[in-house]
């Protein structure tokens, strides 16, 4: 039953979490646990850059480029967003490693099925089962990256995870190129869903070796288990290098935390918070999906490019990951506070001039490529910090269930929204009202920098627990 009670406990286990240095234990969970984003990558790009081509006859399915980046996109986002909410939920009560598990093979199953669509309707269905696995994705693996990995630590390499997203990108891109020019046409984009199942399976056998949270272990009457896995990793690290533990807490123990407490503490003990996390989510959603879904529609519309826009993709891409690589040990010197306002703001005032110059018809595809590449390589280390956002800012009990909400909530508003609007403006070819898609997405940016400006918080450098106290805490 929720909420119960089994005991209370005294531990020092995050505080020991914080304390150890960087070894091949973390890197364990990072290529474990981040390497999905470039699965994610790998599986929207792919999608976006296959647009023109599913549409072509022949290619085994009956369906329209408009489709392909506006419906499909719009309901791959939406099993997304469902797939967060459902599997966010389970994973606070059942534990990460349960539910990271689960949700890759949902992706995986999904994505292969996706490769043997015959009709447009399959097409859509899978691309709403693969995006609900992601969704799921989201929740469990953000959650247990954060309560993982060195509070030094936690700000740069949450940024760089979430950023590899566009090494999948980037890959995919280029993976399209010779298999659409060099494959038959009904086989190259069956081809290039199934080389991502492959790579999803390789992540599997490493994910396996991940362990549980010892912060969700201990919260949840394990504490044992709690003390079993950090002892392991202090073992393997040596414990002559390590300090003495700052603190410790003191939690009354529950099997699990009903909803209704969930919903009360982000509505009700963090208002502002909530308000931030939206705004956030909303700014990076709707600039991202719609473009990520649409970027080949437009070379296309307006360049007369169809096979080859994975090459300027790829360029996009390398620019989006370069920004979370370069910027994000900024994110744990300068601030929280000053790096993502920064981020939002700087690249949604670049994306109005790129709406500027597109409508004068002065870029080309090569010029149009570079401008979205400075855009993106500052937006990518805000959209990053979304999710570190909210993963810092409530209580660990809620973790994942807020990922999901603010995931679900400022997807379905942005993500949705994005794709749809985006496709809609660049299918009637006229320059205007694919520059007016630029601007809308430059001031929803804006105004989210700003909201961090007013409501950020001061997380760098410090524990989960001091953040956002757990509601289980005997101070409580």
């Amino acid at each position: 039953m929720s909420d119960v009670e089994t005991g209370t406990i005294t531990t020092k286990v995050p505080a020991r979490l914080d304390r150890l240095p960087w070894s091949r234990w973390h890197w364990m969970i990072v290529i474990g646990l981040g390497t999905v984003w470039i699965l994610d990558g790998l599986e929207v790009t792919i999608v976006g850059n296959l647009s023109a081509q599913l549409a072509k006859p022949g290619s085994g399915l009956d369906i329209t480029q408009a489709q392909v980046a506006g419906v499909a996109a719009a309901l791959y986002v939406a099993g997304a967003c469902s797939g967060a909410l459902f599997f966010g939920w389970l994973t606070d009560r059942y534990g990460r490693k349960k539910l990271f598990i689960i949700t890759l093979v949902v992706y995986l199953v999904a994505t292969l099925m996706t490769a043997f669509s015959f009709s447009a309707w399959w097409f859509f269905l899978f691309r709403f089962m693969t995006g609900f696995g992601i969704g799921g994705e989201y929740a469990a693996i953000n959650s247990a990256i954060d309560e993982l990995i060195p509070s030094r630590h936690r700000g740069r390499i949450d940024i760089i995870i979430n950023g590899s997203y566009w090494l999948g990108a980037a890959g995919g891109a280029l993976l399209t190129v010779p298999l659409l020019n060099d494959l038959p046409l009904n086989i190259g984009w069956r081809v290039a869903f199934g080389l991502g199942v492959v790579l999803g399976l390789a992540i599997l056998l490493v994910r396996r070796h991940v362990p549980e949270s010892p912060r969700w272990l201990f919260i949840h009457g394990r504490g044992r288990d709690a003390e079993q896995i950090v002892e392991g990793v202090e073992r393997e690290i040596g414990t002559e290098k390590l300090r003495e533990p700052e603190y410790e807490i003191t939690v009354h123990q529950r099997k699990s935390i009903g909803f209704v407490r969930i919903a009360h503490t982000m509505v009700a003990l963090y208002p502002k918070r909530t308000v931030l996390g939206l705004s956030l989510f909303i700014g990076q959603a709707f600039l991202y999906n719609a473009i990520t879904f649409g970027y080949a529609q437009i070379l296309s519309t307006f360049f007369q490019i169809d096979t080859y826009t994975g090459y300027y993709f790829a360029v996009i891409a390398v620019g989006n990951f370069l920004g979370p690589l370069l910027l994000g040990h900024l994110f744990d010197t300068i601030g929280r506070i000053p790096m993502i306002s920064f981020c939002y703001i700087g690249s949604g005032v670049l994306l109005l001039g790129t709406a500027w110059l597109f409508n004068q018809g002065v870029l080309t595809a090569v010029t149009l490529t570079a401008c979205w590449s400075a855009v993106l390589f500052v937006a990518s280390a805000g959209a990053s910090s979304a999710y570190l956002t909210v993963s810092e800012i409530f209580p660990m009990e809620t973790r994942a269930m807020a990922i999901a909400f603010f995931f679900a909530i400022g997807t379905a508003a942005g993500g949705i929204a994005g794709p749809l609007v985006f496709s809609t403006l660049v299918e009637s070819g006229v320059p205007g009202d694919t520059a007016l898609a630029f601007a809308i997405g430059g001031v929803v940016m804006i105004a989210a920098g700003l909201v961090e400006v007013l409501l950020g918080v001061k997380a760098e450098r410090r524990s989960l627990e001091s953040i956002a106290a757990p509601l289980t805490t005997a101070e409580r």
